[in-house]
C-alpha cells in the first residue's frame, strides 16, 4: 500500500493510504482497531462496513478528487453506488468534522 499525503488548497489534511490493488481495496479498513490519517480507496464507488471494529467518515469523490458527499457509516453497514464517484476516502469517525471536509473541496495527493 502506497503511503503519502491528503492535501486540500495546499493544507496536509492527514496521512493517507492509497490502496489501488483490489487485494488492498477490499481489505481496506478490515481487522483494524482504528487509523491514524485516512485512507484512499481507488477506483470505487460505494463502500461497506460489514465486520468492521468502528465509525468511519466516508467522502464519495470523483475521479478527479472533488469531494461528493461526505457520511458517517456505523459498522455493518453498506453504502450506495455514487453514480459520479470514482474514489473513496475513509478516515475515523470525527476526522471529516475536524478538517472541515465538506462536498465540493477539491483535495490533492502528494507522495
Amino acid at each position: 500500500m502506497q503511503a503519502a499525503w491528503l492535501l486540500r488548497e495546499g493544507e496536509v489534511l492527514a496521512a493517507l493510504e492509497v490502496a489501488e490493488s483490489r487485494e488492498e481495496r477490499v481489505r481496506g479498513l478490515l481487522g483494524r482497531e482504528g487509523i491514524d490519517g485516512a485512507i484512499l480507496l481507488r477506483p470505487a464507488r460505494s463502500v461497506h462496513s460489514v465486520g468492521m471494529a468502528f465509525t468511519i467518515d466516508v467522502a464519495f469523490c470523483t475521479k478527479d478528487l472533488v469531494v461528493l458527499r461526505t457520511i458517517c457509516m456505523r459498522p455493518n453497514r453498506m453504502t450506495r453506488p455514487a453514480l459520479r464517484g470514482g474514489c473513496v476516502i475513509e478516515a475515523e469517525c470525527g476526522s471529516f468534522e475536524r478538517w472541515k471536509l465538506q462536498a465540493g473541496d477539491r483535495l490533492e495527493i502528494r507522495e
